[in-house]
């Protein structure tokens, strides 16, 4: 029970979250995708994933024995070993090498803030397919398929 409200608490948080995208004002959503594409292997190609296993510092637990007086000595104890992971050092360059692949494909990045459900309830069905002038009032709406409708609110 407990786990499934935590998924649909987890899926109510991601519904409010902005869309973070690359946009470019009149490109169709197609064309934006194939660029992100060739801009996500440009950046694999020249940041390849470089993952290295780390670990953090071991940890002593002094052990302590305490006799039916109530006094105590302290001696001996145990290490417990750091958790071992795994990070990729390139993650970062390879996220900057594609945003400049991207930029100079004359596209930049935005966040579209989530249309109010009264927004999205009296939009009509469909998905942006080229993408329009943003503005204040612009909102996303997200369709189950995962494409987007972009809306101008008011």
């Amino acid at each position: 029970m407990r786990l499934s409200i935590a998924f649909l608490f987890c899926s109510f948080l991601i519904g409010c979250f902005p869309v973070s995208t690359y946009y470019a004002e009149g490109v169709s959503v197609a064309k934006r995708d194939r660029d992100e594409l060739a801009c996500d292997v440009a950046a694999l190609r020249d940041a390849p994933v470089a993952n290295q296993t780390r670990q953090t510092a071991p940890i002593f637990v002094p052990q302590r024995s305490c006799d039916r007086h109530g006094r105590c000595y302290g001696g001996g104890g145990y290490w417990v070993p750091g958790n071992v992971y795994t990070v990729d050092v390139n993650a970062s360059l390879r996220s900057r090498v594609k945003a400049q692949c991207m930029a100079d494909r004359g596209y930049r990045p935005v966040d579209i803030p989530i249309c109010p459900v009264g927004v999205a309830n009296a939009a009509p069905p469909g998905k942006t397919t080229v993408l329009p002038r943003l503005g204040p009032q612009s909102c996303a709406i997200r369709n189950e398929d995962g494409s987007l409708l972009i809306v101008t609110q008011g």
